[in-house]
């Protein structure tokens, strides 16, 4: 059981990048495109550069919840890396209450700010508002999940990993 619950959890990780990897394209896709008519066929369009912000906001966000690992959170490494487990520990589920007390605190104002926005179109592209914020909100469901989780993997006795000032920028 627990390891096709890891199997489909490494599967879905792996979709999360390419839906990541997706986006960044199409940004620079749109990139190519808006440089190609303005400066070429002296023909500037919008929609280019609205799609491109809108594939910014959704991949940075996306990227945030779905395809960072714990690993790659920034930390102040020169006091966590430097303290025993126990209070690697503490820090944790500190930290983590505090943010999943802080985004289910504005979660319900963030969704009704979502869904007012349904009758706002995009300038270019004339896509509901909502549909362009919705992540937002997929967002903070994904980090109160992810960070409820790490509390209770920091109580349970499993601290993360002390990463040195030179760990973490190199991928095993």
């Amino acid at each position: 059981m627990q390891s096709g619950l890891l199997r489909t959890a490494q599967w879905l990780r792996r979709r999360a990048q390419n839906v990541a990897a997706l986006m960044l394209g199409v940004m620079f896709s749109c990139f190519l495109i808006q440089i190609l008519l303005r400066y070429v066929f002296n023909y500037p369009v919008g929609w280019t550069e609205e799609l491109s912000i809108l594939c910014w906001m959704w991949g940075v966000l996306w990227g945030a919840v779905f395809v960072l690992s714990e690993r790659d959170e920034v930390r102040f490494d020169i006091l966590y890396s430097n303290v025993p487990e126990a209070v690697r520990r503490v820090f944790t589920v500190v930290t983590g209450l505090t943010l999943v007390a802080l985004y289910g605190i504005s979660l319900p104002a963030t969704y009704r700010f979502v869904a007012f926005m349904k009758v706002e179109r995009s300038a270019y592209l004339h896509v509901p508002i909502n549909y362009l914020y919705a992540i937002y909100v997929i967002f903070a469901v994904g980090c109160i999940v992810r960070y409820g989780w790490l509390v209770l993997s920091a109580i349970r006795g499993r601290a993360p990993d002390a990463a040195g000032p030179a760990e973490g920028t190199e991928r095993p």
